[in-house]
């Protein structure tokens, strides 16, 4: 195929709803995108519980959606796959690993036409692995294992993600290329500065994301009582984790703050979408993410696209933040998280606000999905045979 060719981009995706978190988001960030600039786009996913709420943000891109049998976990779903076969897309993108949709992608893909493209999202980190490893390694063997190898390419969002692949053994291409996010239209107005119903009267430092272990906030939240009884600023401050539940995950988290008796200061307001997260975003004065684990976190993306600074580890693979100077770095570790926040609480309001706009001026410049679907089509137009290989793939 020539480059500049209109091409049929299928995009695959076990939710198309907000039940897929950040993968929600990035996936239909990259179909519309693809479809602004010319390319015939659709969506595969399958059915839940958010879907008919979350069709709309999709705009004109068209979205098949399909009813799940048996565990939802696993998602089969024997009218995805011949949704897929009778599409006639010239290139396939598969989202996520360790479900059904892998499967279908397996078999719609396997001769290699249409060719397909696997992004992982973090699923093949060390940590990711090893959770839950005895079900992923029976996975591996039976379908995840071959899907992954008979990718036309493999998409990693930064070398250490490239690196676990080729630590498990993986020969094929991968394009190293990160996620998009874009400024919110209103971000010069500036963040919200007066009290509301969250945390009057004091400043909100921010997580928001799954409530899972591997995103690190038992540590956060026994950091978090030190400080309140070292550091005369703490009690300043408002811990709000927002996010939905993952497998009971939260109510271990609320019985940690009453044990840990800060009970005062931690909010939990659940999980939080389109008009209330942006209230929470700019009501904020800085983003935590203490994970132990990601691909690349569009949470903190999103943060510093609001103009928020950052604390967060070096497992978020977002070391332009610390070279940058827009985020705080702190190890995964109680010792580590204690230093991390005792360094935001001390700095003035004036230093936090200028980290945060580093942090806006690295989204528009490195992060504009724009730039991030530019880079993504010349990878499908490679794999169709048009054009030289990109310089973000890098061959076995």
């Amino acid at each position: 195929m020539a480059p500049d060719a209109s091409m049929r981009v299928g995009n695959l995706t076990a939710s198309v709803s907000r039940k897929a978190s950040g993968v929600f988001q990035v996936v239909r960030h990259l179909a519309i995108n693809t479809q602004n600039v010319g390319h015939q786009v659709m969506v595969f996913g399958l059915r839940d519980e958010f879907t008919e709420a979350d069709l709309p943000a999709w705009g004109t891109v068209p979205v098949r959606v399909h009813p799940v049998f048996g565990p939802r976990n696993f998602g089969f779903s024997p009218a995805l796959l011949r949704s897929i076969q009778n599409s006639r897309i010239d290139v396939l993108h598969a989202h996520g690993l360790w479900m059904y949709p892998s499967v279908a992608s397996l078999l719609v893909c396997r001769r290699g036409k249409p060719p397909s493209v696997v992004s992982p999202h973090g699923h093949l980190d060390p940590w990711a692995v090893r959770n839950s490893s005895w079900k992923k390694k029976a996975a591996t063997w039976l379908y995840e294992g071959a899907h992954l190898r008979t990718a036309a390419c493999l998409h990693a969002l930064n070398e250490s993600e490239a690196a676990s692949m080729r630590i498990l053994g993986l020969r094929n291409p991968i394009c190293v290329i990160p996620l998009g996010q874009e400024l919110p239209p209103d971000a010069a107005a500036g963040r919200c500065q007066g009290d509301n119903e969250m945390a009057p009267g004091r400043k909100v430092l921010l997580f928001l994301g799954r409530l899972h272990p591997q995103k690190g906030v038992p540590n956060l939240l026994r950091a978090w009582a030190v400080c309140r009884k070292t550091e005369h600023e703490a009690p300043n401050w408002m811990l709000v984790v927002a996010g939905w539940d993952q497998n009971g995950h939260a109510d271990l988290l609320k019985r940690m703050v009453h044990e840990l008796e800060i009970a005062d200061s931690v909010l939990f307001p659940g999980p939080l979408f389109d008009g209330t997260k942006k209230c929470a975003l700019r009501r904020a004065q800085a983003f935590v993410l203490p994970s132990y684990s990601e691909g690349l976190p569009v949470a903190v993306l999103e943060a510093w696209a609001y103009g928020l600074p950052a604390l967060m580890t070096p497992q978020c693979n977002l070391p332009e933040g610390f070279v940058e100077g827009a985020a705080v770095k702190a190890d995964p570790d109680v010792a580590s998280l204690t230093q991390g926040l005792r360094t935001l609480f001390a700095m003035s309001e004036s230093e936090r606000e200028q980290m945060g706009a580093r942090g806006q001026r690295l989204v528009e410049q490195r992060f504009s999905w724009p730039r991030v679907t530019k880079q993504i089509i010349s990878v499908y137009e490679w794999v169709l045979g048009g054009g030289p290989r990109p310089d973000c793939v890098q061959e076995a």
